[in-house]
């Protein structure tokens, strides 16, 4: 017999019992015969076909009418929305339906349709619902944008392994986020652990009702500052535009807040991560540190510092180091091995681009046209000639855009790598806190009660592994340093403060206090780089050009001017130092060793045979701890208090740029 095409007329007919009806009704000779219902047939078996045709026909016109009846009583449920994520009952902002009034045939057939329906569960799970600001359709659209963010970066790099090779590979510790994690928490690898704790980091962002604002913070020096490139095209200027769609997807806003500053002021990586916490907010969520072309390799202790320190900030942020050049082992590898829990690593930009397999060698040994892509104003990286968004720009604009190095500042080319490496690690990260968050939301949890920074266990400096390399008097601490910064920009808090003259609390109260507050003032161009300038001198959106960073300070060079007079914060070591502006090696001249001014720490004169030049030589350290004995030691208004007095008129002004206290 041929195969049977589908005919709705036998629509929820079971074919097997109509086949044995036709299989008993054409019964002959004690034989079983299929025949074609056809004019040859005999007029018996036409009879006989004519009463099963009939048969079916009943079977069918009665579930037809079955089917339309359930139709029409169920048209109204199928077309309101359903919410994918709630397994059972209808979207809370259908309206119910209007059932139509009952008659008895309609009710004996729904009775009947129900005996030979599944029975539902008693008591079914409720459907998950999304608890907190954070809800599953903002988690959704976050998921989208994320990943929507990663094939862009996989395209433009041609491929997902490539881009891994050039962005989480050229690190002191490559990040693997497939890595399957054991369930013994004993056996995770410092690569587990530096994975959970960036999505950790990002997960309580992101559940946390009250937070609106991802916050990242850079100190570093010119490089991090951008200088010799507009301040638009600084790498953290680029991950803003890059990143921020994902947290706008969240209901959220992406803030990275760029402390560099230039080598004018006198500042190293050896003072400047002692105000962590004034120079960057200390609410950021992840710390960025460059200061890498001063250290030569020599920077250990103070990567440790910071490490310990940023873990005792509000939000426990991790640390990661952006290097301008190659990655050849080192103290870093060590820490990132020691501090993996803490997610510290740094992140290497020549490596980068040399990880993508460009022959950059073989081209820069070329005997008839040698081209060394990292040389100074070089333009294209070997895999493409600009930016993405230079691409959309005039020629000259363009090829400016292309240049990998301006100098030993990276171009925005190089700046460009550095974003992009900074953003997939982030984005990767981002989606393993969303399948944790949906993973909470399904089981009917409410993720705040695991992610929201309430919930962010406290750690103690009893908490910290012993030192590897830094003094644990000063880095095995509960508080990061204070620090009073006059220079630009500062996005944090003060330590000390200048204590007003006229104060009940003022130890100096009734004397001369005159001192007054210096900033540098650069002009529009200042840092930009000729070839910008050039650009941007007759654009209307020139501003975008303007650098952040002016040194400053708060000066005095008159007798006339008195003292000014510190309110030094809370502190636990006792450590004070002061540094002055502007220049590399003012500290000597201008506190040690000047005869013009006096130096008071609760209003006891010190001595300055007791100051060194220490952490950089533009600053003292007054005290390395607290005084144990005599009235110095004594806070009978509850603070200390520093004092400096200009004696005598001075041919060179005396400026004060940091106070830092530990």
């Amino acid at each position: 017999m041929p195969e049977r095409g589908y005919d709705p007329e036998y629509e929820g007919v079971d074919m097997e019992e109509e086949d044995s009806l036709i299989e008993m009704s054409s019964r002959g000779n004690g034989r079983r015969s299929r025949r074609h219902l056809g004019p040859s047939s005999s007029s018996g078996g036409s009879f006989r076909y004519m009463v099963v045709g009939f048969v079916v026909a009943l079977i069918g016109v009665y579930y037809l009418g079955l089917h339309e009846g359930k139709v029409e009583v169920d048209k109204e449920n199928r077309e309101k929305p359903y919410n994918v994520f709630e397994h059972g009952g209808t979207s809370s902002n259908a309206k119910p339906a209007s059932a139509p009034a009952p008659n008895e045939e309609a009710v004996q057939e729904e009775e009947e349709e129900e005996e030979l329906a599944p029975k539902p569960t008693p008591n079914p799970t409720p459907r998950p619902t999304s608890k907190g600001l954070f809800t599953l359709d903002k988690l959704q659209a976050t998921r989208a944008e994320s990943d929507k963010l990663l094939k862009m970066l996989e395209d433009y790099y041609t491929s997902a392994e490539q881009t891994q090779n050039m962005l989480l590979k050229p690190w002191s510790a490559p990040w693997d986020f497939d890595s399957e994690v054991p369930d013994n928490a004993d056996e995770k690898t410092p690569n587990h652990l530096r994975v959970e704790k960036i999505v950790d980091t990002i997960a309580r962002a992101l559940v946390t009702d009250e937070q609106k604002v991802f916050l990242m913070g850079a100190i570093g020096s010119s490089v991090a500052a951008g200088h010799d490139n507009c301040h638009y095209d600084s790498y953290e200027s680029q991950m803003e535009r890059l990143w921020g769609p994902v947290w706008e997807a969240a209901g959220m806003k992406f803030v990275f807040q760029n402390g560099g500053e230039g080598g004018g002021c006198g500042d190293s990586y050896k003072n400047q991560h002692y105000c962590i916490k004034q120079n960057v907010s200390p609410d950021v969520d992840i710390v960025h540190y460059e200061w890498t072309y001063f250290e030569h390799g020599q920077a250990k202790v103070e990567h440790e510092n910071l490490i310990r320190w940023t873990q005792m900030l509000p939000k426990q942020p991790p640390v990661h180091i952006f290097n301008t050049g190659t990655l050849e082992g080192g103290d870093d590898v060590k820490l990132a091995e020691y501090y993996g829990s803490y997610g510290f690593n740094a992140f290497y930009m020549k490596t980068g681009f040399l990880l993508g397999g460009y022959d950059y060698e073989s081209e820069k040994n070329d005997p008839d046209n040698p081209l060394d892509r990292f040389a100074w104003s070089q333009r294209g990286d070997g895999y493409h000639e600009t930016t993405r968004y230079g691409e959309l720009e005039e020629e000259d604009r363009r090829n400016s855009l292309g240049t990998v190095m301006r100098n030993w500042h990276p171009g925005p080319m190089g700046f460009q790598l550095t974003s992009d490496a900074f953003t997939y690690l982030y984005t990767k990260a981002i989606l393993k806190a969303l399948d944790l968050i949906e993973e909470d939301i399904i089981k009917g949890n409410d993720p705040r009660d695991t992610w929201t920074a309430s919930e962010r266990p406290i750690l103690l400096k009893s908490n910290l592994p012993e030192p590897v390399f830094c003094d644990p008097e000063y880095c095995t601490v509960d508080e990061a340093p204070g620090c009073l910064n006059y220079e630009l920009p500062t996005f944090g808090f003060w330590g000390a403060r200048v204590e007003d003259p006229n104060d009940d609390l003022n130890v100096h109260i009734g004397e001369n206090q005159n001192w007054t507050v210096w900033h540098q003032d650069n002009d529009l161009w200042y840092m930009v780089g000729k070839e910008d300038t050039a650009v941007f001198k007759n654009r209307d959106d020139k501003e975008k050009c303007r650098h952040l960073d002016a040194c400053g300070g708060i000066s005095a060079q008159k007798a006339e001017d008195g003292m000014v007079v510190f309110r030094l914060p809370k502190m636990e070591v006792g450590l004070v130092v002061i540094c002055g502006c502007c220049g590399k090696d003012v500290g000597n001249a201008m506190f040690k060793t000047n005869p013009d001014i006096e130096i008071r720490y609760n209003t006891v004169l010190l001595d300055p045979e007791t100051f060194d030049i220490w952490p950089e030589n533009k600053c003292v350290r007054l005290l390395q701890r607290f005084p144990t004995h005599g009235r110095e030691s004594e806070t009978p208004t509850g603070h200390a208090y520093l004092s400096i007095n200009v004696v005598n008129d001075m041919s060179s002004v005396v400026r004060i740029s940091h106070v830092i206290t530990l």
